[in-house]
């Protein structure tokens, strides 16, 4: 019982931790701070590509979560990066990834894609 409270305890700090890492490194944005800047970064959806064919933010790259490490080269450090995915887990974990490579300016869509009212494109 000891052991299971520990390990408890050791996954709760983790992810607190991991939250407040998170925090510093990635600002999270309402829907009009995002629309007030994305037309000037780098506007990455990094869901899968099914997901994105299904509709995505006007404007948006797909450069998928499990994708990211292999196609780096293509996020400009020199730019901002606004990021979003479908609820905001995998784009926080993207800028993670990102800050680790150097990245700085770093945005994510608050409540991700399905909060989303402004324009889509779909295929």
């Amino acid at each position: 019982m000891l052991y299971l409270l520990i390990i408890l305890a050791a996954v709760i700090v983790y992810g607190v931790y991991n939250w407040l890492r998170q925090r510093r490194i990635v600002k999270t944005l309402s829907q009009e701070e995002f629309i007030a800047g994305y037309r000037k970064a780098q506007l990455i959806d990094v869901r899968e590509p099914n997901e994105f064919n299904a509709g995505h933010i006007l404007g948006a790259r797909n450069i998928p979560l499990s994708q990211i490490k292999t196609r780096i080269k293509e996020v400009r450090p020199d730019k901002p990066v606004y990021l979003y995915c479908q609820s905001g887990m995998r784009s926080g974990q993207a800028a993670q990834m990102l800050s680790r490579k150097g990245y700085k300016d770093l945005s994510q869509l608050k409540g991700g894609f399905k909060q989303w009212t402004g324009k889509i494109k779909a295929k």
